[in-house]
């Protein structure tokens, strides 16, 4: 009977061991140092039964009684957790086991937060690198848009899946009923997207600590620091479609970070979102935009781009 303990005992360790060594599902890289413990464990579990081409477990994510998820890039929209089930149920079964979807970064909490996150290009044709502004209610999504830049995905193909300008969808739930953002995050993102929309550079660049980064997807551009930031906003504050004229949309996101979809019916790109960290002083440690740089012409986003060169 000893010698069967001892049999036993040793095969558990040896799984417990082999577990402990496994592989993880999709790359652990998430900085979730700006999200609740929950926040983490919730999305971790979202993107685990995705990347395991899961249609239902990924889908019990979505409220029942109410649900907005959009691709704000193509313009395709789903107003219903069966709509959303039935667009997995018909592709996930085609994706090979090597396409994944995992979070980057977490900001926020269960009631709203910023997701970035990639979905491989085994998924839908391209490698797509998205930043998702996401509502919760009773700890389930009811509202989740996705921001990405059609050119990093391929231009020609996005164009292609994208809906054509008269169909596409207007109603992006913004007043959304969902358990809502944090006071600080709402208060420091109407200061920012205030200070963008009027061109003040000076006021944006307030807001940001000492050490803060700046990253904008869309073109390419990381500026480092207070100083920097300041300078670069105010090369690009006038002609960027996050800023002057900009209004902000909807904010989501807790007191450690969120962010703010804004809209901007003057110029090419009409959508997008900021993303922001912030410290326990409510200053911005990190910025992180993106927007569709797919429905812009070569020569306006040259433009943009060269005004990341300091003079």
């Amino acid at each position: 009977m000893k010698h069967v303990l001892s049999i036993l005992a040793a095969a558990a360790a040896l799984f417990s061991a082999a577990s402990l060594h496994a592989e993880p599902l999709y790359p652990e890289v998430v900085d979730t140092s700006h999200a609740t413990p929950q926040a983490a464990a919730f999305f971790k579990s979202y993107f685990t039964a995705k990347s395991e081409h899961k249609p239902v477990p990924t889908t019990d994510h979505f409220s029942d009684a109410h649900l907005t998820y959009i691709d704000a890039a193509l313009g395709w929209p789903f107003y219903n957790k069966k709509g959303m089930t039935d667009i997995f149920e018909q592709f996930m079964p085609k994706w090979p086991p090597t396409g994944l979807s995992y979070p980057t970064r977490i900001s926020g909490d269960t009631h709203s937060a910023v997701v970035a996150f990639t979905d491989t290009p085994e998924l839908f044709g391209g490698e797509i690198r998205i930043i998702a502004a996401i509502d919760l209610k009773d700890g389930k999504v009811v509202r989740w848009v996705d921001y990405w830049d059609g050119r990093s995905f391929g231009a020609e193909l996005a164009a292609k899946m994208r809906t054509p300008p008269d169909k596409f969808p207007t109603n992006f739930d913004y007043d959304v009923a969902s358990d809502g953002a944090s006071a600080k995050i709402k208060d420091v993102t109407q200061k920012l997207s205030a200070a963008f929309a009027a061109g003040d550079a000076n006021a944006a660049g307030a807001l940001f600590s000492y050490d803060a980064v700046y990253l904008d997807r869309a073109l390419r551009s990381r500026i480092l620091g207070k100083a920097a930031i300041g300078k670069y906003l105010s090369r690009i504050l006038a002609t960027v479609p996050y800023g002057k004229g900009a209004k902000l949309a909807h904010v989501v996101g807790s007191d450690q970070g969120g962010g703010y979809e804004w809209t901007n019916a003057g110029a090419s790109v009409k959508r997008g979102v900021v993303a922001i960290d912030l410290d326990s002083a409510g200053q911005i440690v990190r910025l992180d935009t993106t927007w569709d740089n797919g429905v812009m012409s070569d020569a306006d986003l040259q433009v943009l781009v060269l005004q990341s060169i300091e003079k």
